[in-house]
């Protein structure tokens, strides 16, 4: 008879890493995609991960335990720190949003369930359609796969409690909001000229009603910089999927004490 898996345990355990990464990575995590279908890929992807790798000998005791939950988290780490660079461009959508006026009016994110700002999900959509026409999702199931060889099945993780960890995820989070800031800059310093020039306006001719009239200025004015900037801003979201994958990687780096 042949063995299809070599080593269930071990499949089990893979199956939990990749099953769990998928839950906050981003595209693979919207929820429009259906949870059976996901499940389905995932297991196929692990089926093909253990005759990929040199899958240890596990055994079912408590231990085994304590590597499923290590694998779950290691999987929801990696698929996180993904979503929050790409949260980036959300982040900048809602920092255009608040100057532009629509911060009253946001819409459900697919992804999420959650409201998010117009152009912040206007970004997430372009982000993701660029993420497709580069082939990033690619590098995401890579990043699944490679991190076995960072981070092994029967491995354990003490760099979670360590400084470079910490130092990890605040150099995270600062580039987060540095790509944020990035992103939104050009077209929210063209907004505070506009309401300089609307305050001068507002004093030097006191019959006009400025709040009826600058409104439709700074959506109209909003929307040609946008139209400007264009090349720009999708130049900074393949800096977004540059960074995301690097991000991914080191974090591997880190957390097998490479």
């Amino acid at each position: 008879m042949i063995e299809l898996i070599p080593s269930l345990p071990a499949y089990f355990l893979i199956l939990t890493r990749v099953t769990a990464f998928f839950i906050t990575l981003p595209f693979f995590s919207y929820r429009t995609i259906p949870p059976s279908q996901r499940i389905l890929f995932g297991a196929i992807l692990s089926w093909m991960i253990v005759y990929s790798i040199d899958m240890p000998v596990l055994e079912l005791d408590y231990g085994y335990i304590l590597l499923v939950m290590k694998e779950a988290m290691i999987g929801l780490f990696i698929g996180l720190v993904a979503y929050i660079i790409m949260a980036a461009i959300q982040i900048a959508g809602g920092f255009i949003d608040f100057q532009m006026g629509f911060a009253i009016a946001n819409v459900i994110d697919p992804q999420t369930g959650a409201q998010s700002p117009l152009l912040g999900q206007f970004f997430n959509i372009l982000a993701l359609l660029l993420l497709l026409a580069v082939n990033g999702h690619h590098l995401l199931l890579d990043g699944v796969f490679y991190s076995y060889q960072f981070i092994a099945v029967d491995q354990a993780i003490p760099a979670l409690g360590s400084s470079q960890f910490a130092e990890w995820i605040i150099k995270t989070f600062a580039a987060a909001f540095a790509i944020a800031f990035q992103m939104s800059i050009p077209i929210v310093a063209t907004l505070f000229l506009v309401d300089l020039a609307l305050g001068i306006t507002a004093r030097t001719v006191p019959q006009l009603n400025i709040f009826v009239v600058g409104f439709p200025i700074k959506i109209g004015v909003s929307f040609i910089v946008l139209w400007i900037m264009t090349a720009v801003m999708v130049a900074v979201m393949k800096r977004i999927i540059e960074v995301m994958i690097m991000s991914m990687r080191d974090l591997m780096v880190i957390l097998g004490g490479a």
